[in-house]
């Protein structure tokens, strides 16, 4: 494999890291602690989600939940409500699902190596390799898209990062750097290098300690690097919500079920087309001659942009004169777990109802 360097540049890798990361690295709370459920509650949040965003939920994650045994009897719809916000809410349910097992399998004993920590749901190699370091010594690598970043300019590797090979490669690359005798400091050096300094867009790269062996730097190749494989094409669904409304303020909200998005969180009844609706057409799809009004309440389509599909979504608000289905009272409506952009509908709708 070419590593672009000898052993002695290897070893002033992993060195020049760990000393910036001793004299630069954030005070974070889960970097207070080994207990493997927190560092695996903090890793889990922080995937798809930026730190200062994760840190309000993980702090109270630890409030509501501060044991895997209390999260593990937590009722499910609870722990959405918690996560709402965060977006890829099967972490959530895999977290919860994770710690019924360690609980209920392992007699509430965390898995203590990476292999046994991999088979955790919703554990992929840089969660368990995160865990098995950080909290049990385990010298294994962790490679996120901070650590892609930074590996990929240093050495100058051009393999897209989002490819089986790149994959493979960096994972063995990442292995090979790593200080088999501080693997837990040399990770999170490495990750939070790549946060803060080796950044994707506007590197510090005028101050950065390993400059002067940078490949990418001396090539003038900063931007151009990590390679990532052509992303794939993005697709437009177009939602129609029915906010439906009693004559006595009631409305109602429905458990999306399945596979797709949102598993479990509620919403309101969805009418999806292949384009946007109008107010006739709405109408014609209603199938219930029992509504007093519609009004749409957006008149620009909110565009909610997930990772491979754009939402065009509109909220059409249908008052009804009789409506036995329509259950929720309005005040109540903020103990459901929803999307955020239903959640963002409901406080803007509040605004106007007080």
């Amino acid at each position: 494999m070419y590593f672009c360097g000898t052993q002695l540049r290897i070893m002033t890798f992993s060195n020049i890291l760990i000393d910036w990361y001793l004299e630069n690295k954030r005070d974070l709370p889960w970097r207070k602690t080994t207990n493997p459920y927190y560092i695996w509650l903090s890793e889990i949040i922080l995937q798809q989600t930026r730190v200062d965003q994760g840190l309000a939920y993980y702090l109270k994650f630890v409030e509501y939940y501060p044991t895997v045994f209390d999260l593990s009897s937590a009722d499910e719809q609870k722990v959405l409500k918690l996560w709402q916000g965060l977006g890829y809410y099967s972490r959530a349910r895999n977290l919860h699902f994770s710690a019924k097992y360690i609980v209920n399998e392992l007699n509430g004993k965390f898995p203590s190596t990476y292999n046994e920590i991999l088979k955790l749901k919703g554990v992929g190699d840089y969660t368990a390799s995160a865990i098995a370091s950080i909290c049990f010594e385990e010298s294994t690598a962790v490679v996120d898209g901070n650590v892609y970043r930074v590996l990929a300019r240093f050495f100058d590797i051009e393999i897209p990062i989002n490819s089986s090979k790149g994959i493979k490669y960096f994972k063995e690359l990442a292995q090979k750097l790593i200080d088999i005798a501080n693997p837990a400091t040399h990770n999170q050096a490495i990750m939070e290098f790549g946060a803060r300094m080796c950044k994707p867009q506007n590197p510090t790269c005028e101050i950065c300690p390993l400059n002067s062996k940078c490949l990418a730097l001396q090539k003038k190749k900063i931007k151009e690097l990590p390679v990532k494989e052509k992303k794939l094409k993005i697709k437009k669904r177009y939602f129609n919500y029915i906010v439906p409304f009693s004559t006595d303020g009631k409305t109602t909200l429905t458990k999306r079920e399945g596979k797709g998005i949102w598993q479990n969180l509620y919403e309101f009844p969805l009418l999806e087309s292949d384009k946007g609706l109008n107010k006739d057409e709405i109408f014609q799809n209603l199938f219930d001659d029992n509504h007093l009004e519609i009004k749409l309440f957006n008149k620009k389509e909110v565009v909610h942009k997930l990772s491979h599909q754009h939402l065009y979504t509109r909220f059409w608000i249908v008052k009804f004169s009789n409506k036995n289905n329509l259950n929720i009272e309005w005040k109540n409506i903020h103990e459901f777990p929803v999307p955020r952009l239903i959640a963002n509908f409901i406080e803007e709708y509040s605004k106007i109802k007080t």
